[in-house]
């Protein structure tokens, strides 16, 4: 979309460095201090943007805001202390690893909700506890935006217009049964119905005139 469309005023709502942070790839080998032992790259400025740096790199940064991305079952997580400073994680589940509490920052898909379920994520449809709406941070952005509201609207509009017309045929079927169980059906014929049925009348016969006595 251009100048003033739906996109941008989206992309408003969230600070500059969110997408591209969520966007970047953590625990890679610094190519800039790579004989180092403190070569890993987890950690990101919020000023420069300009992808994940090392220990090292933050020497270049010491102004700056910086945070460090942490691991947790091969995804990646932010403590709530850190990203709570500068950005709105509100609706999104909090974890407790390795005593401190985290947000992840992209999604992780489940393939089946487990039993008893009761609420998921809005986006990728994660198990949750009930007070929360998203599992990362990655699904807020997508779950809060204009288009994902609007297509949400659209498709909860045509399942209750689904749900309503197999409402109203199943109640329609069961009007037309009912009608039916009511209207008395043609008994069999018994045996003594089948032999009335079969009988045929004979031709009437009337009593001779000779028998006739007539009185004066």
């Amino acid at each position: 979309m251009g100048a003033g469309g739906p996109d941008d005023d989206d992309d408003n709502r969230w600070p500059p460095w969110l997408k591209p942070l969520l966007k970047e790839t953590f625990f890679v080998q610094c190519k800039q201090h790579a004989d180092s032992h403190k070569s890993e790259c987890n950690m990101y400025c919020l000023d420069c943007m300009n992808g994940a740096l090392c220990s090292l790199c933050l020497n270049h940064h010491k102004e700056h805001r910086a945070i460090q991305i942490r691991r947790s079952s091969y995804h990646d997580v932010i403590r709530v202390n850190e990203i709570q400073k500068v950005l709105d994680i509100t609706g999104v589940q909090t974890y407790i690893i390795n005593s401190a509490r985290v947000v992840f920052l992209n999604e992780r898909p489940q393939p089946r909700p487990g039993k008893g379920v009761t609420n998921t994520c809005e986006v990728c449809e994660r198990s949750l506890l009930d007070s929360y709406r998203f599992c990362s941070l990655g699904c807020k952005i997508v779950g809060t935006s204009k288009n994902f509201q609007k297509r949400k609207h659209i498709a909860t509009m045509a399942s209750d217009s689904e749900d309503s017309y197999c409402s109203s045929s199943s109640h329609g079927r069961h009007i037309i049964s009912k009608v039916q169980s009511f209207t008395p059906s043609t008994p069999p014929p018994t045996s003594v119905n089948y032999r009335t049925a079969k009988r045929r009348k004979g031709i009437p016969h009337r009593a001779p005139m000779g028998g006739l006595i007539i009185q004066y």
